[in-house]
């Protein structure tokens, strides 16, 4: 029904298990099924799954036309493709449902874990379940997205959301489950384990890892290259290097036109104030 509704059309049902009604529509189903899945193809992707059936679409559609042999397939649809309806906008297809988030900051979704951003623990959020994607909204706002897993009992960690629990346990940098396995950039990680290593290093980290969340990774990488390139390795260079790099450009010299030049500078004549040195005034 929100598909029908989505793209104005009226579904007309058929009676059960009378395939008959459907016209070539069941048939046609079985022969797609025979040509491209069969034997039954496995890929680790939808991407990949999605690029192989591109491929066999094309090769099918080179195929002659059942009812105009003397022309492809292809052919046949680019002149239908001018009388067909244009689609005005996609349909999202998903299933929605409301969840509590975990005092933890995850949902369970196929018996699969999510994380949502920190400062909604406890809130209770919609998740859009598409077919390769989670989409977790609240008030229409898209709040967290991963990836689809397929499969039972993984936990699927965004470090991001779990920032606001670093600045009140920096400790759990070390140990923490969403910090572990952090593919960070290189040059990051190199900061990272030096400032470990020195005192209140985690900490001082943590500060990065915040500045970074408003000016962006990659800056931050940028900022560790240049650190590392100078040998003097702590949390205060790192700062001082992401604060040259996002300090606002200076503003260019302004050149005031002729009309609007002084006529008559004003001296700069600090003698004038040499008579209160040594004077008394007598009252």
């Amino acid at each position: 029904m929100a598909l029908a509704n989505h793209y104005l059309f009226e579904p007309v049902a058929c009676t059960p298990e009378s395939g008959w009604e459907k016209e070539q529509v069941e048939n046609q189903v079985g022969n797609v099924r025979e040509w491209l899945f069969t034997p039954m193809a496995r890929f680790k992707s939808f991407e990949l799954l999605n690029e192989w059936l591109s491929k066999r679409c094309l090769e099918l559609a080179a195929r002659s036309h059942p009812a105009e042999i003397e022309r492809t397939i292809a052919q046949c649809f680019e002149q239908e493709r001018a009388r067909l309806r244009p689609v005005a906008s996609d349909f999202a297809g998903y299933v929605e449902q409301m969840m509590r988030v975990s005092s933890t900051c995850l949902v369970r979704v196929d018996r699969n874990r999510y994380s949502v951003p920190a400062d909604f623990a406890g809130k209770v959020v919609s998740v859009r379940v598409f077919a390769d994607q989670i989409r977790l909204v609240i008030d229409g706002q898209v709040i967290a997205q991963h990836g689809r897993r397929f499969g039972r009992d993984q936990l699927i960690f965004d470090p991001w959301h779990y920032l606001p629990v670093l600045e009140k346990k920096p400790g759990a940098l070390r140990n923490g489950a969403p910090f572990v396995e952090w593919d960070l950039p290189k040059a990051v990680k190199a900061v990272r384990d030096r400032v470990l290593k020195q005192p209140r290093g985690d900490r001082a980290f943590v500060e990065l890892l915040l500045a970074a969340r408003e000016v962006g990774l990659d800056t931050l990488q940028v900022a560790c290259e240049l650190t590392l390139e100078c040998g003097v390795v702590t949390a205060a260079v790192v700062m001082n290097e992401l604060r040259r790099l996002t300090a606002p450009e200076r503003p260019e010299r302004i050149s005031l036109p002729e009309q609007l030049r002084l006529q008559v500078e004003p001296m700069a004549d600090c003698s004038r104030y040499d008579h209160l040195l040594g004077r008394q005034h007598v009252h």
